[in-house]
């Protein structure tokens, strides 16, 4: 792996004529050797019903991420996980998620297992009972998969008695505090959804490698009348100026329509499956990188951009939809989460362009970041178009 990432970091200068086709290959074959993670981030759901005697949780746990923390449950290490495979590590699945929920007063009973699909794949869905009180303000210590993914959430919905619902962001690699009776939740808990929607736009690769490849030529201008067949010239712009316009036109683009689709699909008005949207979302990035080496959208771009926007925001839309909170909370919520998507997307284009402007005039600009950072882009779309496909 060290010596693909070494060899993939020089970027060559792109040949004249039809071997360009070889060397995007070959960068986007370097770009599939060093791999990387699909966009999903960890997620689990919990659900706490409180009613006469104690509380209900149903805790769904994704099997892709019971698979990372236990070696063992592909019990014949196919990479494939049967009814029989899971049915069998129940008891290991218990013995590692429950010492890894803590309630004051909560002593978690067993009181059935199922498997669901969602759209995002199988869960192992753990029953359980206790017979205590769990409320907006109880505390709770969460720790699944803190040794194996630090950028875990628990997503925890918990149901008063008389009906009435709140929300729960629980992370894994919070502070450890003392869980005493009547105390007040830990502030850590408390985690907003504007931090649960930075999270998310951090953590999801997939979309700030499209938002990069949109944003990669941004710095420059094509240069008109090459010859036919020819890929277009580029040339520096003159001032911030003209590179600020376009990274504003398509972040605004960008936004508006995965904030579009986002609501419509948390509030279950538009449904697309999890197995079209993912390799989707792959090949909007690899139309985009393309489009940096050989222009197919001209004047046109903003409208694909904005079409393009529409795909990733049912990416984004897991987390609120899974919730099932009342209208006002949900409003809220969403409002939140949406919020701080904008808010990571614009710390990362605030880093990212500042550098890209500085290095514009430099000679490796076209050739090895516009091109080859566009190759790369493309290859790992690739890469992530055959994985969601092959999962699917």
């Amino acid at each position: 792996m060290t010596n693909a990432s070494t060899a993939c970091s020089a970027s060559p200068e792109r040949p004249r004529g039809p071997g360009w086709r070889r060397w995007l290959l070959a960068a986007g074959l370097c770009a599939v050797a060093t791999g990387a993670a699909a966009h999903k981030s960890s997620d689990a759901y919990l659900v706490l019903q409180a009613e006469a005697g104690g509380t209900q949780l149903r805790w769904d746990i994704a099997l892709r991420d019971l698979d990372a923390a236990l070696p063992t449950l592909d019990a014949d290490n196919d990479r494939q996980l049967t009814w029989r495979e899971v049915r069998e590590a129940w008891p290991a699945i218990d013995a590692y998620a429950l010492p890894r929920l803590q309630v004051p007063g909560c002593q978690w009973q067993v009181n059935g297992h199922a498997l669901e699909r969602r759209s995002d794949g199988a869960y192992a869905v753990l029953q359980l009972k206790a017979p205590c009180q769990v409320t907006a303000a109880t505390p709770m210590v969460y720790r699944l998969l803190a040794e194996v993914d630090p950028t875990h959430r628990g997503i925890a919905k918990l149901v008063a008695a008389d009906g009435s619902a709140t929300a729960r962001l629980l992370d894994p690699t919070a502070p450890d505090l003392p869980l005493e009776e009547g105390a007040a939740a830990p502030a850590a808990e408390h985690a907003s959804f504007i931090a649960e929607g930075v999270h998310h736009i951090v953590t999801g690769y997939d979309h700030l490698l499209f938002l990069l490849c949109l944003i990669l030529p941004a710095v420059l201008r094509r240069i008109p009348g090459q010859p036919t067949g020819q890929p277009p010239g580029w040339a520096p712009v003159a001032n911030w100026r003209q590179a600020a316009l376009p990274v504003a036109g398509v972040v605004t683009l960008f936004t508006l329509a995965h904030s579009l689709t986002l609501a419509l699909a948390a509030l279950k008005l538009v449904s697309l499956p999890s197995w079209f949207i993912e390799p989707a979302i792959a090949i909007t990035i690899g139309i985009a990188a393309v489009d940096n080496l050989r222009p197919l959208f001209g004047r046109r771009r903003g409208v694909v951009t904005f079409l393009f926007g529409l795909i990733h925001g049912f990416g984004f839309a897991g987390v609120l939809g899974e919730l099932q909170l009342p209208p006002a909370q949900f409003g809220w919520a969403l409002l939140q989460f949406n919020l701080g998507l904008e808010l990571g997307q614009l710390a990362i284009i605030a880093a990212v362009v500042p550098l890209l402007y500085a290095l514009r005039r430099a000679a490796l600009y076209v050739p090895a970041v516009l091109r080859g950072g566009s190759a790369a882009a493309f290859g790992m779309a690739a890469w992530w178009l055959v994985q969601r496909t092959a999962l699917s």
